[in-house]
């Protein structure tokens, strides 16, 4: 069992920045893939960006189209923690975002039925 906690969502305006944290508990966080999702109102669930470690110095990032160049993906196997640094917020990126976590398989998993995890979410409001 994987238990996900995120913090850092709040109001912020256009063109502002957050970042977003997750700190994951309960088996070795190393041996996971680390994604984010999120949900806006009347939308389904899509994905935003997901991080995997090789076990030596290679990660390998996915983004969303909608966030390349804008949000940075990250994390520190040594705290546990995943985070999302979004920089030049727009009003469409204004949702509920999850953390999410599933067992690293060597391959890229962008689809959210591919997670096994996830925290309570955070909410991240840009305003106009």
């Amino acid at each position: 069992q994987v238990q996900l906690v995120e913090s850092g969502g709040g109001l912020v305006q256009v063109g502002g920045s957050l970042r977003l944290s997750c700190a994951a508990s309960g088996r070795t966080f190393s041996n996971y893939v680390l994604g984010w999702f999120r949900q806006a109102p009347g939308k389904e669930r899509e994905f935003v960006a997901a991080i995997r470690w090789n076990g030596r110095s290679t990660y390998y990032l996915d983004y969303a189209d909608s966030v390349k160049g804008r949000f940075t993906i990250s994390r520190d196997n040594a705290k546990n923690t995943v985070y999302l640094q979004m920089n030049t917020l727009k009003p469409e990126d204004t949702a509920v975002y999850y953390c999410a976590a599933t067992r690293d398989d060597g391959y890229s998993h962008m689809r959210s039925v591919e997670y096994d995890y996830w925290g309570w979410g955070t909410q991240v409001t840009v305003s106009s």
